[in-house]
């Protein structure tokens, strides 16, 4: 298991790496300022967390209300992923559309190219982070606790 500020360590790291992949990447292949997607993706990032988190407590809490436990089969995982970008685009693409001054069908063609991106760089950041920053065994784990109780 990784520790809090592990955690901390691995989100702003993605973020930021994300970040400065994705203006220089998004700015060449829709055509618009280095400066624009920048913002754009600042924004999108800080709302994407606060969603995250806000969402998150939401659903739990109506798991808990509805079903009284917080296990999650494949359908409730599949369907969590989805009613999360599904809220996503609500914010996003009317936002997208006006500050790019596009229509929404083009804001939607943008927000699935920036997924597409998003989840082949989630697959890179995640696979290589556990290379440079490896997760703790669960021998090297119990030998410390072990060290530390004795």
């Amino acid at each position: 298991m990784r520790n809090t500020r592990d955690r901390i360590r691995h989100a702003i790291g993605f973020e930021v790496i994300g970040l400065l992949a994705f203006a220089p990447l998004a700015s060449v292949v829709f055509g618009y300022e280095l400066h624009q997607m920048g913002l754009l993706g600042a924004v999108a990032s800080l709302i994407a967390a606060g969603w995250n988190y806000v969402y998150n407590l939401i659903f739990d809490k109506a798991m808990l209300r509805f079903t009284g436990q917080l296990r999650k089969s494949v359908f409730v995982r599949v369907l969590h992923a989805v009613l999360f970008e599904l809220g996503l685009l609500v914010v996003f693409l009317p936002s997208v559309a006006w500050y790019l001054d596009i229509s929404l069908v083009d804001a939607l063609i943008m927000d699935i190219a920036v997924a597409g991106f998003y989840m082949v760089y989630a697959l890179i950041y995640n696979w290589l982070y556990d290379i440079v920053f490896p997760v703790p065994s669960l021998k090297a784990d119990k030998r410390e606790s072990g060290a530390a109780l004795g």
